[in-house]
């Protein structure tokens, strides 16, 4: 292994005296001309906007309900601004709420405002986000990465409290972000190996070097700095992109002019062009002149033949020397950045084959099914491509496991897991970080010879997972060990599915898909594993019967109903019981699920049996002409039956009807009082025994169906609410008439055969 371009230092000398030179010539000249200096306006910077649809935001519960914005930032951006807009719309009595905004370079934001648990062996890193009321705000951040950026908002969490639509003020906060992005129209290339030249005096220099493939350190060197007005080399050398939440872009000031000016930076991220920002520091009118120098040494990476690699023995040595294991013969030199060839080896590269199953879903294996061999020489690296601008919207699973004979004593099997570069310095550091990224460190051991490791959302790049053996005691140890890994890698919507209590859910943003889960039975969490406030299979098994017994107190109305010969109300008030039953049997989170239709069917006849229960209820106590009052029932079907199709949740979709319903009988029992000149109804015990006891009940079930429900007392206060509701419709019903006996309907309904005789043809016939 050694360093590209390391026998160029001659060039590099000539570039500082030239530079030197140059500064000496400028500095006889009245008005400079510096690079990147040429005018007032820089005309190296072009501004653009872009913008979404508003989106209008919902009280946190799961992450769907976060609103999901995604952008994409040109490259050779410098500055990217977020202009967020909130407006209110609805009621102008709406309190003002905070709104919480996340940002992320690559991937959806993983974001936790619950305070719940993550399911065991995730990493995440935390999200970076800012609070902001009803007004608006700016966001700036100075060389962001080019990509995918994503944008999520959402309310404050939403309360436990079951709110009627209709009943509380209607309000809407509607959000937009818009972006506003500066980039260089013309950025100079710096080519590896070749100093370039460059004065300063006010504005930045900007520069870009392409990282290609296998490249294993990047050194950075400022050569031949002078200037005319301090000492030193007064320059502010910023190298990489700004990522969220987190950044590690390199800083590199050189104010002393007793050190060398250099920076290296291990595994810079392969295969991607490396911004380089160059300022003075030496004042307004100062001048600065320097040569930029970039070194790489590439790293020549062995890629293993699988076929050779099974035809060896798993403890068989491995050195790098033995020449048992060569190069795929397809392997090619680095190019411009200087050739692999003749160096040592420093990397095992094994072929990793993807394999696309589903949406969000990908498996990932190396060719051949081949465990993965790891010797204490070199890493061995595997490349997992997640770079199709979908897989962000999923969970990256990584298992690994060793069979715990083949680990020995004091040994460790280092584990690290890296995007856009792999971790290659197992030999110096062990903490798993790159040029511009803080990897995810696992290890196999005698203890513990299985690693697991969840990423939720991984960032859209190529992702790397390196292996290596470390003896803890002496190195020399390992020399002649080596170690087989199983390896289970795969990209997934949701962990487990989301587990028994949760549904993993498919949510889109225009284009762009990603998935969440969307818990039940009182289970929180990302994926659904939070059980701190879940519900036991026993708490489960209750609710079912609270909510689904409570509807046996219908069979009260019913048999009353019966009895007074009220038909028509005793079919409704049974279907309203046997669909209420059910749809509650099928309506439960848990276990404990009976679903006889399919969910949607069974709602709909619930909510139609329940509004025209109480409006058959109604029109039974006005005490209407037979005639008119069936034809009245019917309507009131009709106009349920449509009010619910158009908006199900609607309070005033039943309100409505009933509240008709409720006109007409106070019209008609005023009519009476008038023409009776006497109070109706007439019997003093009907209002105290029956009415009064009958209005009561029901005004405390509308009290607790519109403003006591939450979703914690929900199984309580809705089966109160079914025993009121049919407790009021007994007391309610109006008595039979005096002079009709009781369980006369039966006598109606005659099952023998009788003779009826036709008077118009004279015929006899038997039914």
């Amino acid at each position: 292994m050694g360093r590209a371009g390391s026998g160029a230092r001659g060039a590099a000398a000539a570039g500082a005296a030239a530079g030197r030179l140059l500064l000496l010539l400028l500095l006889a000249r009245p008005s400079p001309a510096a690079a990147g200096d040429t005018s007032k306006s820089d005309t190296r910077l072009v501004s653009e906007q872009f913008s979404q649809s508003p989106q209008k935001l919902s009280f946190y519960s799961w992450y769907g309900s976060a609103r999901l914005f995604h952008f994409r930032v040109p490259p050779d951006t410098v500055l990217l601004r977020w202009l967020l807009q909130v407006s209110q719309g609805g009621d102008p009595t709406c309190a003002k709420v905070e709104i919480t905004v996340y940002f992320r370079y690559g991937a959806p934001p993983v974001i936790n405002p619950l305070g719940t648990s993550f399911p065991a062996n995730t990493s995440m890193q935390p999200s970076f986000l800012i609070k902001m009321l009803q007004s608006n705000a700016s966001i700036n951040i100075s060389h962001p990465a080019p990509g995918d950026w994503f944008v999520a908002a959402h309310l404050p969490p939403s309360s436990q409290k079951i709110e009627l639509k209709g009943f509380i003020p209607t309000c809407a906060y509607i959000f937009q972000p818009d972006m506003l992005v500066v980039r260089v129209a013309e950025v100079s290339i710096l080519e590896p190996n070749t100093p370039f030249p460059q004065i300063l005096l006010s504005r930045p220099s900007y520069l870009k070097i392409f990282i290609p493939e296998y490249t294993q350190e990047l050194l950075l060197e400022l050569q031949g700095c002078v200037s005319n007005r301090s000492l030193g080399c007064p320059v502010h050398l910023t190298v990489g992109s700004a990522t969220l939440p987190g950044n590690f872009q390199k800083v590199l000031t050189c104010t002393d002019p007793t050190q060398t000016c250099r920076l290296l930076l291990p595994s810079p991220p392969w295969d991607r062009w490396l911004q380089v920002t160059a300022k003075s520091l030496a004042g307004p009118h100062a001048l600065v002149a320097f040569s930029t120098l970039a070194s790489l040494t590439v790293c020549r990476p062995w890629i293993v033949n699988f076929h050779h690699l099974l035809q060896n023995s798993p403890n068989q040595s491995r050195n790098t020397s033995s020449g048992l294991l060569p190069p795929s013969p397809g392997y090619q030199d680095l190019g411009r950045s200087g050739t692999a060839g003749g160096g040592p080896f420093c990397l095992l590269s094994y072929q990793v084959m993807r394999e696309d199953v589903d949406v969000l879903s990908v498996h990932f294996r190396p060719l051949d099914r081949a465990s993965v061999l790891v010797q204490s020489d070199m890493p061995s690296v595997m490349q997992l491509h997640l770079s199709t601008g979908m897989d962000s919207g999923g969970s990256l699973t990584i298992s690994l496991w060793a069979n715990k004979s083949v680990i020995a004593n004091n040994t460790l099997v280092k584990v690290c897991v890296n995007a856009a570069s792999p971790f290659l310095g197992f030999n110096t550091s062990l903490n798993c970080t790159t040029a511009f990224f803080q990897g995810y460190p696992l290890a196999l051991s005698t203890v513990s010879r299985k690693a697991n490791l969840i990423i939720p959302y991984p960032e859209t790049d190529s992702w790397y997972l390196s292996l290596q053996l470390v003896c803890l005691q002496s190195p020399e140890e390992c020399e002649k060990s080596s170690v087989l890994v199983e390896t289970a890698l795969s990209l997934v919507p949701c962990l487990n599915d989301c587990g028994p209590y949760g549904q993993c859910l498919l949510l889109r943003r225009h284009g762009y898909l990603y998935a969440g889960c969307s818990c039940k039975a009182g289970w929180r969490g990302w994926s659904c594993t939070d059980d701190s406030t879940a519900q036991t299979v026993a708490q489960q098994r209750m609710a079912v019967l609270l909510l689904t017994l409570s509807n046996l107190l219908f069979l009260a109305p019913i048999a009353l109903s019966v009895y007074r010969c009220l038909l028509v109300e005793a079919s409704v008030y049974a279907y309203t019981m046997f669909f209420s039953t059910f749809y509650h049997a099928c309506d439960q989170p848990g276990e404990a699920v009976l679903c006889i239709l399919n969910y949607d069917t069974l709602q709909y006849c619930d909510f139609l049996g329940s509004g025209v229960s109480i409006w058959v209820t109604i029109l039974c106590m006005a005490r209407l002409k037979a005639a008119l009052k069936y034809v009245l029932l019917l309507l009131g079907t009709l106009v349920f039956a449509m009010s619910l199709q158009l908006d199900r949740r609607g309070a005033w979709n039943m309100m409505g009807p009933c509240l008709f319903a409720f006109v007409i009988m106070v019209t008609i029992w005023v009519y009476r009082c008038g023409h009776r000149r006497h109070c109706y109804p007439t019997s003093w015990q009907r209002w105290v025994f029956y009415l009064l006891p009958g209005i009561s009940m029901a005004t405390v079930a509308i009290s607790i169906y519109t403003s006591m429900m939450t979703s914690s007392n929900y199984y309580y206060t809705h089966s109160i609410w079914h025993m009121l509701l049919a407790g009021s419709t007994a007391f309610l019903l109006p008595p039979r008439d005096k002079h009709t006996e009781p369980w006369t309907c039966s006598q109606k309904l005659t099952c023998h055969y009788q003779i009826c005789k036709n008077h118009q043809e004279e015929l006899y016939t038997v039914t």
